[in-house]
């Protein structure tokens, strides 16, 4: 009687606690089955300054079309070893990079205002210009970003920097591209470090809640860092086990040194 008595209040402990880890782990708890929820506005990876681009011109006459694609290339200077400057060339074909404040410098026509515009946005204003210019009549532009990244650190199976080859990615399908959340990692505090225009922006998501999709960090940016926190149990334990390392190394040390001590006394007696 007495083993099924502690048997039936383990296992009603134990539900108990299946149910508080549920709660603290399930994304979204508030969505029911077939629910709607309104989301923030969707957004499109803005260009910012330092941005490097891959613009192509094309058109039915390439001969046209070339000189817009033509290899860029600039000249700096480097101090060899001996303290001499010395001239290195450096060239990347149709790699353009947006300069620090958010224009773009194109062959022909000259600098094109991008800072804050999709993609989409600026190939139409580049191909516009050419047109407009009598440069060409059925110019096209096709632009891609030459690297773009964001970056997933904390309480992720695989934290890092990840390539972004979309114009739209929300905060959900990058914690996927990490691996999603560990069990350790806090869903009701995860953090979203922006820069824009010279200011550092942290954005605060409850991803328990489907407010998260209201969030202005909900639709991420290039260069973004989502931080996923720890829980405070983890980070306790964590501290508890490098306390405890550093005491095992202390008495390890001084009981190695009370021995040295005990051997040398017993040899000069």
């Amino acid at each position: 009687m007495r083993l099924f008595k502690i048997a039936f209040i383990s296992s009603i402990l134990l539900t108990l606690c299946s149910c508080s880890a549920v709660k603290r782990t399930v994304y979204l708890q508030d969505i029911a089955d077939n629910t709607q929820v309104k989301t923030a506005t969707e957004q499109q990876i803005k260009i910012k300054p330092f941005d490097r681009l891959i613009v192509v011109v094309t058109s039915k006459d390439s001969e046209l079309a070339a000189p817009f694609n033509v290899m860029t290339s600039y000249n700096s200077l480097t101090n060899n070893p001996m303290g001499q400057s010395t001239v290195s060339s450096t060239q990347g074909l149709q790699v353009r990079t947006v300069d620090e404040n958010g224009d773009l410098f194109m062959p022909v026509i000259g600098k094109v205002a991008c800072a804050g515009k999709s993609r989409a946005e600026v190939a139409d204003a580049i191909a516009k210009a050419i047109i407009d210019g009598g440069y060409i009549a059925d110019a096209a532009v096709n632009i891609q970003f030459a690297d773009m990244k964001l970056f997933v650190l904390g309480e992720v199976a695989k934290p890092g920097q990840f390539d972004v080859t979309r114009d739209q990615i929300t905060i959900l399908e990058a914690l996927a591209m990490a691996g999603d959340m560990t069990i350790y990692g806090n869903r009701t505090n995860v953090s979203v470090v922006r820069k824009e225009n010279g200011v550092t922006t942290t954005h605060i998501i409850n991803l328990l809640d489907s407010s998260c999709f209201n969030s202005p960090a909900y639709y991420l940016q290039q260069g973004d860092v989502v931080y996923v926190q720890p829980k405070k149990q983890r980070a306790a334990s964590g501290e508890i086990n490098q306390n405890r390392n550093f005491w095992i190394s202390i008495t390890s040390t001084l009981i190695s040194a009370a021995t040295l001590v005990t051997t040398i006394i017993l040899n000069t007696k």
